[in-house]
């Protein structure tokens, strides 16, 4: 059997059972949590979901901590809104991931990850260096915890992320690739990414897209095997690398259209696997 395991990505409710049960009735053994809600970040709320995760015996990969405030996903709003990267919301967004790196810490689960934003191509660019700075305080922060930091990829270009990672300099960070968002975003195509930054991918969201076709928007995403994400590549060459991971299935609609479209990716990742 691959050791790469299915998963899908889930959101953290007031009831975590109720949040587990997503993966367990759609027969996945493991799960990615996102939480934007501060509130839910809590001593209490990590038991919860501790328990909910021993109930179903579903395998927590990492803890997907979101930053409050205003996000804005386009091009124009989105450099000055996302991340770490924004200085007059860094210091906060900053407590609120260390906040998920203690959930996480109690509740059992090995990462957080992240969208850092918008990094800046310039490693002598200000802003470069300010969002270095709370990467490593961060990136400490979960290694004292004996957690991994995880970027999500998307808003910078693979080069960038290996040198921000190196700049960091620390041996807890790792990369959850989302193959669609290096397309979404125009930044590189995801196949030919991981020649550059491989070595560091621990987790990857199973999701497809197109390239953005106007300077504002990004590009659309669509159903797994419907965009432009080489799978059979993608795979063949994570496998090559050693990766050893979950494929987390990442459908960002919701309804039963989404439950439609989370089981025919199953079906098509299962025969890839």
């Amino acid at each position: 059997m691959s050791p790469i395991k299915l998963g899908v990505v889930v959101g953290l409710t007031a009831d975590p059972m109720e949040a587990l049960k997503k993966p367990h009735d759609l027969g996945f053994p493991t799960c990615q949590v996102t939480c934007w809600r501060e509130e839910l970040m809590t001593e209490q709320m990590a038991d919860r979901l501790a328990q909910a995760a021993a109930a179903y015996n579903i395998e927590i990969t990492t803890l997907w901590t979101g930053t409050p405030g205003r996000t804005v996903w386009n091009f124009y709003d989105g450099p000055i809104t996302i991340g770490l990267v924004p200085e007059w919301t860094r210091a906060y967004r900053l407590s609120v991931l260390k906040k998920g790196a203690d959930v996480a810490k109690r509740a059992g689960i090995p990462s957080i990850t992240t969208h850092v934003g918008f990094i800046p191509e310039s490693p002598t660019d200000p802003a470069y260096l300010g969002t270095l700075s709370a990467l490593r305080e961060l990136v400490a922060y979960c290694q004292e915890r004996g957690l991994e930091f995880w970027f999500e990829t998307g808003q910078e270009t693979p080069i960038t992320l290996l040198r921000t990672i190196q700049d960091i300099g620390m041996d807890n960070v790792g990369i959850n690739l989302d193959p669609a968002n290096l397309l979404l975003y125009g930044k590189a195509n995801p196949v030919d990414a991981l020649d550059i930054f491989g070595q560091y991918v621990r987790g990857v969201h199973a999701k497809d897209g197109e390239y953005p076709t106007d300077g504002r928007s990004l590009g659309q995403e669509k159903p797994l095997g419907e965009g432009r994400v080489n799978f059979p590549a993608l795979i063949a060459k994570l496998k090559s690398l050693g990766f050893e991971g979950a494929l987390t299935i990442e459908r960002e609609i919701s309804g039963p259209q989404q439950i439609a479209d989370i089981k025919r990716g199953k079906e098509f990742l299962a025969k890839l696997i």
